[in-house]
């Protein structure tokens, strides 16, 4: 107990001589520590940033937790130990000098003098393993700004400290490929000079595009007339095989755009007034659709087979089986005038029809036409239900009979209709060729 007393005693005296501030000075600690790395004109900000934490750390692990004044009274020895390390550490540097203020929030400096060479500039040349032309171009778009990667790491460094920097370099490297071009992974060679030279090599990551299927429709012109631009468009989409599948979908409207580009370019399709839509499904197993369609002439030839319809006053068995040519001109956005030439080839007649069709709205279609064959008017409609459904009805007013028809669109080359007038029902395979 008279020991406890005299401690407190001695306590309330050195308070009265040296005051409050003395007595709490005593019991703080160093709760953070901070480097500031300094190397006048000669330190890179990656590399500066990376000096601070790795000193930071050092340091914390030195000072951090004790008192203050416990790390005033050796700040002489900490300093030199520093010093020491780092010395040894940073080739290409010299530790001119470090300091330590004792603080609640410590702060350490370092001074460094660099080596007699530093480099001065770099010069990058990037290489692209394994791409074609078209997807290199896109490559080295999204890779124009590696430039400063490097120029930010090696400018102002010192040529012997090239080695023990590359990790720095490659951690930021790989983040601006992350924020740029994440689906590369890159390597590069370094020769440290005053004008320094990188060799940067770009490779592909997995997965890559392994395959690819190309299909060519239109719905305005037969189909089998795309044939002839089908090699064009195959060298377009085999350019993609072994591309990284992530880069195909991030560049997905720029690779549509340029294959639309080409075809939209040739002689005849810029005749006949075609313009394509492209969709491209990124996947190990790429798909490419085009359409091609024109805005100003429709010619399409399709057939037809009935099944289960039988020949009555109104109708020839005969015409069970037929092939119709459409050939039209739009008159305006929504007006078509066409012709129509039927063949039925099982007793090899022939029918043709004068026809006017007006779009009412981007689902509905109204007809009028003239049989020449029979002498009478056709008054007809077609309603687009469901992308696969469409709904069609045809009044003839020579015999006037009514037909309807439910279609079924299984894919562009053939449908399913099932049809039926106030005699009779059937169904029809139709072709589109």
């Amino acid at each position: 107990m008279c020991s406890c007393m005299k401690t407190l005693l001695c306590l309330i005296l050195a308070a009265m001589l040296l005051g409050p501030a003395a007595l709490a000075e005593a019991g703080v600690r160093v709760e953070s520590v901070a480097a500031e790395v300094t190397a006048e004109h000669s330190l890179p900000p990656i590399v500066r940033d990376r000096m601070n934490r790795s000193v930071g750390t050092i340091a914390d692990q030195l000072i951090s937790g004790r008192e203050v004044s416990a790390v005033a009274g050796t700040c002489a020895a900490d300093e030199q130990l520093i010093r020491e390390v780092f010395d040894k550490v940073l080739v290409g540097y010299t530790v001119e000098r470090v300091s330590i203020v004792p603080a609640e929030h410590t702060l350490v400096q370092v001074q460094l003098l660099p080596w007699s060479d530093v480099i001065q500039t770099v010069k990058v040349k990037t290489t692209v393993e394994g791409m074609p032309p078209r997807i290199e171009r896109l490559v080295r778009q999204d890779l124009a700004g590696v430039d400063q990667v490097f120029d930010d790491a090696l400018i102002g460094l010192p040529t012997a400290a090239s080695d023990w920097t590359n990790g720095v370099l490659k951690h930021h490297l790989n983040d601006y490929l992350a924020a740029h071009l994440p689906e590369f992974r890159a390597d590069f060679e370094l020769q440290p000079d005053k004008q320094a030279s990188v060799m940067l090599m770009v490779y592909p990551k997995l997965p890559v595009i392994r395959t690819v299927d190309l299909s060519m429709r239109s719905d305005t012109i037969p189909n089998f007339t795309l044939l002839g631009h089908r090699e064009l468009a195959q060298d377009k989409v085999d350019d993609l095989v072994g591309v990284p599948v992530s880069f195909v979908r991030r560049h997905q409207a720029e690779l549509e755009d340029d294959i639309r580009q080409e075809l939209d370019g040739l002689s005849d399709f810029r005749a006949l007034h075609m313009k394509t839509e492209v969709d491209i499904q990124a996947a190990e197993q790429l798909r490419l659709m085009s359409r091609s369609n024109s805005s100003r002439y429709r010619l399409r030839l399709t057939g037809w087979q009935d099944i289960g319809r039988r020949g009555t006053i109104h109708h020839d068995a005969d015409d069970n089986l037929l092939f119709r040519v459409h050939a039209g001109r739009m008159m305006s956005g929504q007006d078509e005038f066409f012709l129509l030439f039927d063949v039925m080839p099982q007793q090899m007649n022939w029918d043709w029809q004068l026809g006017l069709d007006r779009r009412l709205n981007s689902r509905f279609h109204s007809q009028l036409r003239y049989d020449a064959r029979q002498k009478r008017l056709i008054f007809g409609g077609w309603q687009q239900l469901a992308p696969r459904w469409q709904l069609r009805y045809e009044y003839r007013t020579a015999d006037h009979l009514g037909e309807a028809g439910l279609r079924y669109k299984m894919h562009d080359f053939l449908s399913l209709e099932y049809v039926v007038d106030r005699e009779q029902n059937w169904l029809r395979i139709i072709g589109d060729f």
